[in-house]
């Protein structure tokens, strides 16, 4: 099935009267969506301010009424997936079923070493993203779930209430390597990249080219279509400029709707009130309506 063309917004998270300021901009926008982080310090930047990401999400579901909320991506290494999933279901409940589900793997950033926790090995994280997104999956449909794996046991855990959206809130799964591919074929709603970090304009592309093909030859094994998953692309971590002018975005966007990208999450990491700010007023009332209406 054709996917309808998106674009959200990554929330700064540096205080909550600037964050609730900041996402009912994106709103008042017109963004599809609104997404938030969950780093406990940035991985890029560890002294920068940033809220805890279901917490803050909430709070930004009561003060919204329209754009869609996610997590990019929730960090399976913080959390136990039957807690995770029971966060899901208030957000989704308070918002009025405006939430998507972002999970990732994790990686070996700053924050671990705060929290005391050991990121393992790109295998051990691997195979735990598997069994959280199993159990989250099952949970979210309502199912009565028992698992017994290598990181993760459960016993009849049930969602009372269960979420808003039925079957169950959409599942973003961030993935670039062969077996974080495979459970986004199996899993997925939307599958997200974001390229690479600091990879050239045209290695970018290229990357995440070779990563939709892959997905879709995953897809094909298990007996999935591939058109069921919408294609995301974090922007902001390449060495592409899209907000140089908006002609630079629409030609950005052009470039990676011919290989199949239909949703984009603009990352700024701007205040609001400065050029950032202007830069996303300017996407949204000149780039995003040209871009809808071709």
């Amino acid at each position: 099935m054709a996917q309808q063309l998106r674009f959200g917004v990554v929330c700064p998270q540096p205080g909550w009267p600037a964050m609730l300021e900041y996402a009912q901009t994106i709103e008042a926008l017109g963004f599809d969506s609104l997404w938030v982080i969950d780093h406990i310090a940035m991985r890029m930047a560890p002294d920068r301010p940033v809220l805890e990401a279901w917490t803050a999400l909430a709070a930004i579901a009561a003060r919204t009424s329209r754009v869609r909320l996610g997590t990019l991506t929730t960090n399976a290494l913080w959390r136990n997936p039957v807690m995770l999933a029971k966060e899901a279901v208030v957000v989704d409940q308070v918002s009025g079923g405006r939430l998507d589900v972002g999970l990732g793997s994790g990686n070996p950033g700053a924050s671990y070493a705060m929290a005391g926790i050991d990121p393992g090995t790109a295998r051990t994280r691997l195979a735990r993203f598997r069994e959280l997104v199993a159990i989250v999956d099952g949970l979210l449909r309502g199912e009565t779930v028992t698992f017994q794996g290598e990181y993760y046991h459960t016993d009849a855990a049930v969602m009372r209430p269960g979420a808003v959206q039925q079957p169950r809130p959409p599942l973003l799964i961030g993935a670039h390597q062969p077996g974080a591919l495979r459970i986004a074929a199996q899993y997925a709603d939307t599958w997200n990249s974001f390229g690479g970090f600091g990879l050239g304009a045209a290695e970018a592309l290229a990357a995440t080219r070779e990563r939709a093909a892959r997905l879709d030859a995953y897809c094909a094994a298990i007996g999935r279509d591939p058109r069921q998953i919408r294609r995301s692309l974090l922007v902001g971590f390449t060495q592409d400029n899209p907000w140089a002018s908006v002609e630079a975005f629409r030609d950005f966007v052009g470039r990676y709707r011919a290989i199949g990208i239909d949703e984009f999450i603009l990352s700024l990491r701007g205040e609001i009130a400065g050029p950032a700010g202007a830069m996303l007023e300017r996407i949204a009332h000149e780039a995003i309506p040209a871009l809808r209406a071709a």
